[in-house]
C-alpha cells in the first residue's frame, strides 16, 4: 500500500477543455460565437462525449452560456459583469495586500519585486502581449499566495477565469502594459514600507482604473457593432 500510485493518462475531456479554453482566451473563438459540438468533435478527432463534458466545464467557468437551441455560445462580457467582478476584486485584493504586509516573509517580498523586474524586462524586449498578461497575472497571484489565507484564495479562484477574460480585454489601448506596471510598482512600494493604508489605496485605485478602461473598451465595441 505504501508504494501505491495511480498513473492514468489525462482524460480526453480535460485535454479538450484546456485546449478550448486557450482558444477562447487567444481570440480564436469570438464572444457571442456559437460552438458546434459535432464540428468540434470532427476537428479534434474525438467523439462528441468528451466535447460535451468539456463544454459543461466551460459553462461552469462562465466562459460558455447555454442558448435556446441546446447549444453553447462564447460568453460576452458586459459592463454590468465588469462592475460586479471588480467589486469582488477590490474587496478581496485590498484585503490581500493588508495580509501580505502582516504575513509575508522577506523572501516572498523579494519574489514579488523580482516579478516586477521580470515584467519590466519583458516589456522592454517587446515580447508578445499574452506573455505580459501572464506576468501581470502572476503579480496579483503572488499577492494572494503570500497573504497565506486559503479562504481568500478559494474565493478568488471562483472568479479567476472571468478575471483572466477581463485582463485580455484590459490590454486594448496604448501603453497599457507600462501603465499597469507603474501602478503595480506603486502598490508594491507601499507593501515594502509596511503602509497598509497606502497599499490598499493604490490597489483600489489600480483596479478602479482597470474597471473604467474595460468599460470604455466594451462601450467602444458596442458602438462599432451598432455602426456596421
Amino acid at each position: 500500500m505504501d508504494n501505491f500510485k495511480l498513473d492514468k493518462p489525462i482524460p480526453y475531456y480535460l485535454q479538450f477543455y484546456s485546449q478550448l479554453k486557450k482558444m477562447i482566451f487567444d481570440g480564436i473563438f469570438k464572444p457571442g460565437e456559437r460552438l458546434n459540438e459535432t464540428q468540434l468533435a470532427k476537428d479534434f478527432g474525438v467523439s462528441r462525449s468528451p466535447v460535451r463534458e468539456a463544454m459543461r466545464l466551460l459553462e461552469k467557468d462562465g466562459l460558455l452560456t447555454a442558448d435556446d437551441r441546446n447549444g453553447f455560445v462564447i460568453y460576452s462580457l458586459s459592463v454590468k459583469d465588469v462592475e460586479e467582478i471588480y467589486k469582488i476584486r477590490m474587496s478581496l485584493e485590498s484585503l490581500a495586500v493588508e495580509l501580505v504586509i502582516d504575513e509575508a516573509a522577506e523572501s516572498e517580498i523579494d519574489l514579488i519585486e523580482k516579478q516586477l523586474r521580470k515584467t519590466e524586462e519583458a516589456i522592454n524586449k517587446g515580447v508578445k502581449e499574452t506573455e505580459i498578461i501572464s506576468l501581470n497575472e502572476t503579480f496579483h497571484q503572488l499577492l494572494v499566495d503570500f497573504s497565506h489565507n486559503s479562504r481568500l484564495a478559494m474565493l478568488l479562484e471562483h472568479v479567476n477565469v472571468l478575471i483572466h477574460f477581463c485582463r485580455v480585454l484590459n490590454f486594448k489601448g496604448d501603453d497599457r502594459a507600462e501603465v499597469i506596471l507603474h501602478e503595480h510598482r506603486k502598490i508594491f512600494e507601499e507593501i515594502k514600507k509596511g503602509d497598509k493604508t497606502k497599499a490598499v489605496q493604490y490597489m483600489t485605485e489600480h483596479l478602479k482604473h482597470d474597471e473604467e478602461h474595460l468599460k470604455g473598451v466594451l462601450r467602444a465595441e458596442e458602438t462599432d457593432e451598432s455602426s456596421r
